[in-house]
């Protein structure tokens, strides 16, 4: 074999190696796509399929050829309990609906997002390596809309905010109002944990690059004046602050403190906005705005929906349609979008903003107990997994970013829920932490390590 050979072999391997990623990595890098070009919120209401939803397909045909080809078994018990069991109460509701030729559309992205793309990337990564490269375009996707959103608010080229054009968005439009303080949320938790990680082997850039970027992601997530997004990402962050250690976790604190005051403080970014709305946090009880008093009419409306149907709900995609009828007159006719390059319109209400109250009153306590309990599990598998990998010492910085991302979508579902095109990511999310939680331990060491 010639000297040049292996030059010309390693890019072969390498390729090889990485290929059966480049769906899952394409279903996150193509969500930096402007939603100008998508034209809806909810793109499957509206019968639209966004790149990544398209690369979100491509995932899953592309591992049921590999199990196919290697006739392999491809869950176990325990991660078919755990993943197909939503998809039982999604069944259910749906036949169980008074249109479920309404409820179909509903049924396929319920089934795309928290069923098959979650189990057929948990099936695609095949090691710690891989956990970390998906992760780390999470963390990417996070940097790149960032920087749109603070680019936004320092050029009053954002949504409209109280009369102003500064709400950072993202390529996501206003339609998608929460879509980049979600994605920023995920890679600002996710960098946190990878920087503060116990890993031997790493390189010595990871760590500060890491804690760098969690610290770069403040901004933009300030600017995003998502109060949601900021309590689920405090919530996410206080979590690996405690799985890395106190100390560890005093002296982190302190330098995103540092970072929060001088980019939003001293420089100036949005802080009189700022201190206005996180003094609307404490203010919902006392003098709710209106987005507060409408969200309390949807999340009302969707408690009366389950009482009407305890069972199975209303119905996929049945909430809308039941809104009117069990909604209080107080509830407005919709709320106003404007800016980010979208001229004002009014958009309805076609949700309660809280992913529980969504799934009790549309799939009853069928569904929501299959769903929520899924959930739950995956979490509970993921603690204890971390508990057993400290001991090893092996791939702890996945098992911390799978624990803060799962927390963090739990507590972000209570002001949200699926819709529009950052949707397919949580999809990604979960199957990062099913991949964590339900690859056991005892499959060896080369599966759940650092190879």
């Amino acid at each position: 074999m010639s000297a040049g050979a292996p030059a010309a072999v390693l890019p072969v391997r390498l390729s090889a190696r990485y290929a059966p990623l480049v769906p899952a990595l394409a279903i996150v890098l193509l969500l930096c796509v402007p939603a100008a070009s998508l034209g809806h919120r909810d793109v499957a209401a509206a019968g639209k399929v966004t790149p990544a939803d398209a690369a979100s397909a491509v995932l899953v045909v592309w591992c049921v050829a590999r199990l196919l080809r290697r006739r392999a078994r491809p869950l176990d018990r325990r991660a078919a309990l755990v993943l197909g069991a939503p998809a039982v109460g999604f069944a259910v509701a749906t036949i169980a609906s008074a249109d479920p030729a309404a409820s179909l559309p509903g049924f396929v992205r319920h089934l795309q997002i928290f069923v098959l793309v979650p189990a057929a990337l948990m099936l695609t990564l095949r090691s710690a390596r891989d956990f970390r490269v998906v992760a780390g375009a999470v963390v990417l996707l996070a940097l790149v809309q960032g920087a749109i959103g603070v680019h936004q608010y320092l050029t009053g080229t954002g949504a409209s905010y109280k009369g102003q054009f500064v709400r950072a968005v993202g390529t996501f439009g206003p339609l998608d109002i929460m879509g980049m303080s979600t994605v920023i949320g995920y890679g600002l938790t996710a960098a946190l944990a990878i920087g503060l990680a116990p890993r031997t082997g790493a390189p010595r850039w990871l760590r500060p690059a890491a804690l760098g970027s969690a610290a770069a992601l403040v901004a933009p997530l300030a600017v995003s004046f998502s109060r949601g997004a900021w309590i689920a990402t405090a919530a996410a962050v206080g979590v690996v602050l405690l799985l890395a250690g106190a100390r560890l976790a005093v002296g982190t604190l302190a330098v995103l403190v540092a970072a929060a005051v001088v980019l939003v403080g001293g420089a100036g970014v949005g802080s009189g906005m700022l201190g206005q709305r996180v003094g609307s946090i404490t203010a919902v009880s006392e003098a709710p705005d209106r987005s507060v008093t409408d969200r309390y009419a949807l999340w009302a409306a969707a408690a009366e929906m389950w009482r009407e149907a305890p069972v199975t709900g209303v119905g996929l995609k049945g909430f809308p349609a039941h809104r009117d009828g069990h909604a209080s007159l107080g509830l407005s006719s919709g709320s106003d979008i404007s800016g980010a390059g979208l001229a004002f319109q009014r958009e309805p209400l076609l949700s309660p903003h809280n992913m529980y109250l969504l799934v009790l009153g549309e799939q009853g306590l069928i569904g929501s107990m299959a769903l929520v309990g899924s959930w739950a599990a995956l979490l509970v598998c993921a603690v204890r997994r971390l508990r057993t990998a400290r001991g090893g010492g092996r791939a702890v910085d996945c098992g911390m970013v799978a624990v803060g991302l799962m927390v963090y979508q739990s507590v972000d579902f209570l002001s949200s829920d699926i819709g529009g095109p950052s949707t397919v990511l949580s999809a990604v999310l979960y199957g990062l932490v099913a991949w964590w939680a339900l690859v056991a331990p005892a499959a060896g060491a080369g599966r759940a390590g650092d190879d």
